[in-house]
């Protein structure tokens, strides 16, 4: 199956429509037995997913009310690392924040040349919020993750291969078909055989939930903060 992220205009920023159309992907893909792959990509060539969308968000302006949305993104990422079929990332543009979060949640993830990988929430006075320092720090080690967000840092597809945060850069030429040509292997077994192996790959961290959920209480903190309010209230200016 492949689902796009189709808010082009937004570069593909999720919003509460795209949280629950997620979810509804997510429930038809746990149910069907013959999906073996499951592939992500955004809409056009310019973003894989730019985060959240500020501007729907910052709607939430209590702490309760962004434990709640953070909890509901883990749980969404949860469900889509648990999935009993491989699961593809397609990143099709520029990621940044929590589309960076979004990819690696999936079990692999294959680029397009030129694209950005951007680990911007600290400039928003942010830490990530929806689990992905932790499948960060899993992905490239400690020292790097904490680099990458302790300075924003944009980098490079080739970066992020060198450093194993995606697998594959693909030509670029019909990314589609690429996609389609690097999952083909993927496809022999059935899910039976792809949940076993999954699961197996899972057990060698005891305490990662306890982790992944340790991420939701700063990143509410932070949300709060008057320095995110701040310059949230300024990048939106900006945009106008």
């Amino acid at each position: 199956m492949w689902a796009t992220i189709n808010r082009p205009k937004a570069r593909n920023a999720v919003d509460f429509e795209v949280i629950e159309q997620l979810e509804d992907l997510v429930s038809q893909v746990e149910k069907d037995p013959e999906i073996r792959v499951l592939i992500l990509s955004g809409a056009g060539d310019q973003s894989f997913v730019a985060g959240g969308d500020l501007k729907k968000f910052h709607t939430i302006k209590s702490k309760g009310k962004a434990v709640e949305m953070s909890g509901r993104m883990h749980d969404l990422f949860n469900r889509i690392e648990a999935l009993p079929c491989w699961t593809i990332a397609c990143i099709n543009g520029d990621a940044y924040g929590g589309g960076i979060e979004l990819m690696l949640a999936f079990d692999f993830r294959v680029s397009a040349p030129n694209v950005k990988f951007g680990f911007t929430q600290g400039r928003f006075y942010l830490v990530p919020g929806w689990g992905g320092l932790t499948r960060l720090v899993e992905k490239v080690g400690k020292a790097k993750a904490l680099e990458w967000c302790g300075k924003s840092e944009i980098i490079s597809a080739e970066n992020a291969l060198e450093n194993g945060v995606i697998e594959c850069i693909l030509p670029g030429n019909d990314l589609e078909k690429e996609t389609l040509d690097w999952a083909d292997n993927l496809t022999k077994n059935d899910r039976a055989f792809i949940k076993t192996l999954k699961e197996g790959a899972s057990r060698f961290s005891p305490h990662r939930k306890e982790a992944l959920e340790a991420e939701i209480e700063p990143f509410a903190n932070l949300w709060v903060d008057e320095k995110h309010l701040a310059r949230v209230e300024q990048f939106m200016s900006k945009k106008k």
